[in-house]
């Protein structure tokens, strides 16, 4: 019989969609305010794999990847979720479209997964009418995408910013365990 134990704790990441910088580092200032110093921030990167957003938002379109310092409880995923939904629904104003898109996620050791409010086969309900979308695992020493990830997700450059991500990551649970006296 397996021992129920708390799920380690993960490292948050959002994904910022926008036409206009300015809206994207609003949002970034507004998650950092929620969850704390980012430790990471990509570079703007264009999004051309969809016009599904351009509509709403405008074109062209770019992307910011960002990471968070303090570490996440897993289980905190839909409030992550539901709190973007607020700042994307502010952004827009009475009436208006919406400016962003954020989507929140996780990277653990073994994989990333990221909030959604649609479901499928493979994302499991969560609760408050948000789903994890299993969308990157590792092995064999990468991340690597599955038949449903994302293109932008599965992108080489996309997942290769999430291995360093999961590099930073990983050293904050060892030093975490140095300072726990688990060495």
């Amino acid at each position: 019989m397996s021992e129920p134990r708390p799920a380690q704790a993960v490292k948050l990441v959002a994904s910022v969609l926008s036409a206009r910088d300015d809206v994207i580092g609003a949002a970034v200032r507004a998650l950092a305010e929620e969850f704390g110093r980012p430790d990471f921030i990509s570079a703007p990167l264009s999004f051309e794999y969809t016009d599904y957003y351009a509509g709403e938002m405008g074109a062209p379109l770019r992307r910011r990847f960002v990471s968070f310092e303090t570490l996440f409880r897993p289980e905190r995923l839909p409030d992550a979720k539901l709190f973007t939904n607020q700042v994307e629904k502010a952004s827009a104003g009475e009436g208006k479209r919406r400016e962003m898109n954020i989507d929140p996620g996780y990277l653990s050791q073994a994989h990333l997964i990221l909030a959604t409010g649609k479901g499928y086969a493979h994302r499991p309900y969560l609760r408050d009418g948000i789903y994890a979308d299993l969308t990157l695992v590792f092995r064999q020493g990468s991340l690597e995408a599955l038949p449903w990830t994302y293109p932008d997700y599965g992108a080489a450059g996309t997942i290769g910013l999430f291995n360093g991500i999961r590099r930073k990551y990983l050293l904050q649970l060892k030093l975490l365990r140095r300072e726990d006296g688990n060495s």
